[in-house]
């Protein structure tokens, strides 16, 4: 007689789990089984109690000597990791890396960096006090095993993302992706893609990467790319064109990109595969549009206009009055700045009288460049004093396009309208919104702690795989007013009880969550097991924390 437990997942994904008491016999020479009692309603102790005494059913005696030898005591933290599991299980994460060792390696990886961001080493770390390996079922790693695993990510990145896609593909195919790159800059020198390159993160003299991350019509990334950090936006644009064509799809499908990141060769690219784009001019380009008669600047008055070409291209012209408030206000305030400077400089002039005028003046023509007035404010000087002269008719033709913005597409009017066009474009803010959550609020892309090619790649898929998990449980906690972060750390506080009989875990128990927690829990649709296995693995790092660090 044994009790036999199984835990099973209904269509929903809710969890069950059941209890039975069963014996085993002997029939024309075939073992079969059948139940005694359904113990599925008792409680965990209870249960517990039986398997120690079916144990010990020869010597119940031995029960006795057990009640010094039995302990409880306080186990892994269970509560985060169980949440983001479950998370990823239902978004299809745990089915598209499979469930061999790598696969599993690789999930740790990804719901470590959304419970604490760091690096192999950290993660390595987080697993020794999560119950990693008894949720995944793993044995014990090291942060080399987890390094070698990126490598394994960067070599199925296209399997493990067209298994995504499939996942959640829509009836009809997808017929609108949106895509866009930015820069993460690098703290050390030795990565071998950085490169100097147009930083977007203002940080001078750093080299870094460029990502590019295509996603679909709702913001939700499909496909993550690595380039060098001096590769123009431009020229990341056909790998994705390609992406689209050989894996995700074909068809009537529309690109959306930002300004700069559409030319005429990438127009091509997406002729030749029947594809369609939305996308934004330059200023240089407005202007040009402006003289050659094709746009007029009373289009701009407006809500939203539009202007189709004889060869079928339509601008979609709008100015949006708080950014151009925004944009007056900036040019103001660094106005003000040079006159500071003039100011500056003059009292300077006053107070030394052996110092040069030109050595002023340079400094403040340098800070009118600098702050990109030159086309319409002038230095100049009368004796020892620096005066400002400012080109009222430059100012207004600078100042007439402030808020001013031209979409371009070679979608039909039949199709897709204007406005329609219009908020197509504005989708992009979501792709932004993906960089900013990967960058700086919770899933912290850099630093990036490692060096060849192959890790960085892979560093990046997964936290592009953290970022859905972000997601999900950010929409899922929207009602109740707290961040994933928040979130998570009140959840990693639930910890696991652990029975210990003659010093050997037997179980790790699930205490009853608190009222917020269940809250928690609920709106991300994920029930915990009452008990669990424990494995008895232990994880540990190779690398030991300095003797400096030790003694703080």
């Amino acid at each position: 007689m044994y009790v036999d437990t199984s835990t099973v997942r209904s269509a929903k994904g809710k969890a069950y789990t059941r209890h039975l008491l069963r014996e085993s016999y002997r029939e024309e020479g075939k073992v079969k089984h059948r139940t005694v009692a359904n113990l599925s309603h008792c409680k965990p102790e209870e249960i517990e109690a039986l398997r120690l005494a079916l144990r010990h059913k020869k010597d119940l005696s031995a029960l006795v000597n057990l009640r010094d030898d039995l302990r409880v005591r306080q186990g892994p933290s269970v509560g985060g990791v169980w949440t983001v599991f479950e998370v990823a299980r239902r978004l299809g994460i745990v089915a598209a890396l499979g469930s061999s060792r790598a696969g599993k390696l690789a999930l740790w990886q990804v719901i470590a960096r959304v419970i604490d961001q760091g690096s192999r080493l950290s993660a390595v770390r987080l697993a020794g006090s999560h119950a990693a390996c008894d949720l995944l079922n793993l044995e014990t790693f090291n942060e080399d095993h987890l390094y070698e695993n990126l490598d394994w990510l960067y070599e199925n990145q296209e399997e493990i993302e067209d298994r995504l896609f499939e996942k959640r593909k829509v009836p009809g195919g997808q017929r609108l992706f949106l895509y866009d790159v930015t820069s993460s800059y690098l703290e050390g020198t030795e990565n071998e893609l950085a490169e100097f390159g147009y930083n977007r993160d203002r940080k001078r003299g750093k080299p870094q990467i460029v990502i590019g991350l295509l996603c679909d019509e709702t913001g939700t990334p499909v496909s993550v790319e690595v380039f060098k950090g001096n590769t123009k936006d431009s020229n990341t644009f056909g790998a994705q064109v390609r992406k689209v064509a050989e894996r995700f799809g074909g068809g009537a499908v529309t690109f959306v990109g930002d300004r700069g990141m559409i030319h005429s060769r990438q127009i091509e690219d997406l002729n030749r595969q029947g594809f369609h784009y939305i996308t934004a001019i330059t200023k240089p380009q407005m202007v040009k549009l402006l003289k050659a008669g094709v746009l007029q600047m009373e289009l701009f008055d407006q809500d939203l206009a539009e202007v189709e070409t004889s060869e079928g291209i339509r601008y979609v012209v709008r100015r949006n009055p708080i950014r151009a408030a925004e944009v007056a206000r900036s040019r103001q305030d660094r106005r003000m700045a040079v006159h500071r400077e003039v100011d500056k400089q003059n009292l300077y002039l006053a107070e030394h009288r052996q110092a040069q005028v030109e050595v002023a003046r340079r400094k403040v023509r340098e800070k009118i460049e600098r702050l990109r007035l030159s086309g319409w404010l002038r230095e100049r000087t009368t004796g020892r004093e620096i005066l400002l002269d400012e080109d009222s008719e430059a100012l207004a033709e600078e100042a007439k396009l402030d808020g001013c913005y031209v979409l371009k597409t070679d979608l039909s009017k039949q199709g897709v309208c204007r406005e329609t066009v219009h908020e197509r474009y504005k989708d992009l803010a979501r792709v932004e919104w993906v960089f900013r959550t990967s960058k700086t609020v919770n899933l912290e892309v850099r630093p990036v702690h490692v060096r060849t090619e192959s890790h960085t790649r892979g560093h990046v898929l997964v936290v592009m795989l953290s970022y859905l998990i972000i997601a999900e449980l950010a929409r899922c906690w929207q009602e109740l007013e707290v961040t994933v972060e928040e979130g998570i750390g009140q959840l990693d506080g639930l910890c696991a009880t652990q029975l210990l009989i003659h010093g050997k875990v037997r179980c790790n128990q699930i205490p009853q969550p608190r009222a917020f927690l269940q809250q928690l829990l609920s709106a991300a649709q994920v029930t915990l097991p009452e008990v669990f296995p424990s494995k008895g693995v232990t994880v540990a790092t190779k690398k030991k924390l300095a003797p400096r660090r030790k003694k703080r």
